[in-house]
């Protein structure tokens, strides 16, 4: 994977972990108005996760490296993401697909005893065309 810089996040926290992978999917937007993108086609996302807190697991880890890329990569990775359920009633669109990505990386954060945070998703779908999604608040 070549070096990226991406936009970063101001946040009070002591530790900051930054996870890249990518994974192949298809998808549509089923609107008349989304022009080409109505018709079904597919991308090589590239994901970027910010992680961040304060506190360490036993292993010194805010979270694995490899628990981040299975939570992702191992649900999207060569589906049609329109017959996914985490887009029953929703359009995946990039944006809507960062935001999902971060509800469920955030969900499975809530468990740990750290509390570690997610508090930047960032969702490369072309090499000219991404999408950054924060939450409003660190929660």
């Amino acid at each position: 994977m070549i070096q990226q810089v991406y936009p970063t996040v101001n946040h009070p926290y002591t530790f900051e972990l930054n996870k890249d992978f990518n994974f192949s999917a298809a998808h549509f937007i089923p609107s008349e108005d989304a022009g080409k993108c109505m018709r079904t086609h597919g991308h090589t996302y590239f994901v970027n996760l910010t992680i961040v807190g304060d506190a360490l697991d036993h292993n010194g880890f805010l979270i694995n490296f490899s628990e981040l890329k299975r939570l992702v990569h191992d649900q999207f990775d060569h589906y049609l993401l329109n017959e996914l359920p985490q887009f029953k009633d929703k359009s995946p669109s990039t944006e809507i697909v960062a935001q999902t990505i971060f509800e469920i990386v955030q969900a499975h954060l809530n468990k740990y005893d750290n509390k570690p945070k997610c508090v930047q998703v960032y969702l490369r779908e072309t090499p000219s065309s991404y999408v950054v999604y924060r939450p409003k608040e660190i929660k």
